[in-house]
């Protein structure tokens, strides 16, 4: 009986120690670089389409802070930076077009749907502009960002964005 209750014990010691380590690849399938695969993306309206683009996500406990470097279609840098929650709340939004402040959005909030999807909201005065859901593939080594609406000078875009992993 002595060696049952042992074999128990240890089976549960290492399954509770097993677990934070599951929790932590599941919320953190978006972590790490990302940088954009243009030939595979498409950009609707062309004209606005990203040249080039980096994003890094990094975790710190219920935070991600993520941080985009973009070129745009106009050969502008875009450089992009917040911390939020995955809880679907509203965080501030710092943005910059060829190191000017970029008006055109405030505020961000981010919900993990699942391990590997997530729902993007962009603001600009309290109402949402654009959607962007995020998809990471099963692998792990790639990641699909569809966003969908109307910019803030009010040009309705639809873009699929493909990332790979760096």
């Amino acid at each position: 009986m002595f060696t049952h209750r042992r074999t128990t014990l240890l089976s549960l010691l290492f399954v509770a120690a097993a677990l934070p380590k599951v929790a932590a690849a599941q919320a953190q399938s978006l972590a790490g670089t990302w940088k954009l695969n243009a030939a595979k993306s498409t950009f609707d309206p062309a004209d606005l389409a990203t040249k080039t683009g980096t994003v890094t996500y990094a975790f710190s406990g219920n935070n991600v802070t993520t941080t985009i470097d973009q070129t745009n279609a106009k050969g502008q840098k875009i450089h992009i930076t917040y911390t939020t929650t995955l809880d679907g709340a509203d965080h501030p939004w710092k943005g910059t077009i060829d190191g000017k402040p970029n008006p055109g959005q405030d505020a961000v909030s981010i919900k993990k749907l699942d391990a590997n999807t997530y729902h993007v909201e962009n603001k600009l005065k309290g109402k949402v502009l654009t959607t962007n859901h995020i998809v990471v593939a099963a692998d792990g080594k790639t990641r699909t960002s569809t966003t969908t609406g109307t910019n803030a000078d009010g040009v309705k875009i639809h873009n699929v964005a493909v990332y790979e992993k760096q």
